[in-house]
């Protein structure tokens, strides 16, 4: 895996600066939302609506079982106060209900602010947010909507390495060069709750997600794009701690305490390539968290001390070069995913292997406007294999577990 993220960071730096002026296909903006028609100011009025939504069927071969449901419904409001401060938020309900007892087959309903935040424009390169956001860490946490990514799941990498979408509260400080095509940005947030770790879920759990995150304990996050020609290059990263308790709380459980304590690192890059209708991703990640056998010891979370992801991905449209079919597109996509949640874990931390994940994902998605899709596709799983030792109690009806399986997706979203 390091070797994944040195090869990416290797191919960032090495990229010769001489073209750095090009305006790239990348590079040119392109508004099809509401939002993004007020994150660039030309809004026309000062108010706005938007949103975002999909939906979806899948079919499990090895479990016989076929589930549908409305994955998510977003609504954003924002609101332009004059040039320089603006209004930014949505808010989400995930699987169509939400409430005490909406449980239905595995899928929790969930309302929750996706973000609420300001922003303060400094001057037309630079600008400041405050609030809940979502920082810029991989390529779905700021591009998640169901018409930006191929396949109807999200990319798993992005969802169980680095947990999409991953907002948190904080100040975020965002930028570009005058005379390179190179944008930063850096943001000083909440820190995550190790407690709350789960085995099997990454750090996902330990997200505050803006309701009273621990405050005792910070964290840095950092992101670097670069543009060359019709290829997009970032790295980005986060460190921070991971215990919010006070001294009392930390000493009855014999762990460190303060801003920076249980600290936990998480490095990330990636590649993007798009012309003539094929187009490319790369991406690798790497968490570390040294102290994972302090949490252990703590809350007998069974808590990996080190996780990884990649991923690749080629698709073409097939309409690119279609006349009668300007404006929509067919692209039909491969990817190939790996990632291990627990590739390297404490002496007080049980293995186990069906958290080693391989994923090659096959399928299509048809757009017949920029604001529509419809999906199909077909993700084969291998796992490594399950660790007795973390079946307790099974039940008498439970199916042996199976290093192999097949799902079989088909979805819709929008954007507007």
């Amino acid at each position: 895996m390091k070797t994944v993220i040195s090869t990416l960071l290797g191919c960032l730096f090495a990229v010769s600066v001489t073209n750095a002026q090009q305006m790239t296909a990348a590079q040119k903006l392109i508004f099809t939302t509401s939002e993004d028609s007020l994150n660039a100011g030309i809004a026309k009025s000062k108010t706005v609506i938007s949103g975002y939504g999909s939906a979806y069927y899948q079919r499990n071969f090895n479990e016989q079982m076929s589930f549908a449901t409305l994955e998510r419904a977003v609504l954003f409001v924002g609101h332009q106060f004059n040039s320089k401060i603006a209004f930014f938020s949505e808010l989400e309900l995930e699987n169509a209900k939400a409430g005490i007892g909406q449980e239905n087959n595995g899928f929790t309903g969930e309302i929750a602010f996706e973000q609420a935040y300001l922003r303060f424009n400094l001057n037309p390169r630079q600008y400041l947010v405050a609030g809940l956001f979502t920082p810029r860490i991989g390529l779905l946490n700021e591009n998640h909507l169901p018409v930006n990514f191929n396949g109807v799941e999200r990319p798993l990498v992005e969802q169980v390495v680095i947990p999409a979408t991953w907002r948190e509260l904080g100040v975020g400080f965002y930028g570009r060069l005058r005379d390179l095509p190179i944008n930063y940005s850096i943001a000083l947030v909440n820190g995550l709750d190790a407690s709350k770790f789960s085995h099997g879920t990454g750090i996902k759990e330990g997200r505050a997600e803006g309701q009273g995150a621990f405050a005792n304990n910070l964290a840095i996050t950092a992101a670097l794009q670069y543009y060359w020609k019709d290829f997009k290059f970032q790295v980005s990263g986060y460190v921070g701690g991971t215990n919010g308790l006070n001294k009392r709380k930390s000493d009855s459980l014999e762990l460190s305490y303060g801003m920076a304590a249980l600290p936990l690192y998480l490095g990330e890059a990636d590649i993007q390539y798009a012309r003539n209708g094929f187009a490319f991703k790369l991406l690798g990640t790497s968490i570390s968290f040294p102290k994972a056998s302090d949490i252990n010891k703590a809350y007998a979370t069974n808590t990996s001390k080190g996780m990884y992801g990649a991923y690749l991905e080629g698709a073409y449209n097939l309409f690119e070069k279609s006349h009668r079919m300007e404006g929509q597109q067919l692209n039909v996509f491969a990817r190939y995913e790996m990632f291990d949640l627990n590739s390297a874990t404490p002496a007080n931390a049980i293995y186990d292997g069906t958290e080693k994940q391989q994923h090659l994902i096959a399928g299509f998605s048809y757009l017949p406007i920029p604001n529509v899709v419809i999906k199909a596709d077909v993700r084969l799983m291998h796992t490594g294999d399950e660790n007795p030792d973390l079946v307790i109690n099974p039940s008498p009806n439970r199916i042996p577990y199976k290093t192999n399986n097949s799902f079989l997706n088909i979805g819709i979203g929008y954007s507007f």
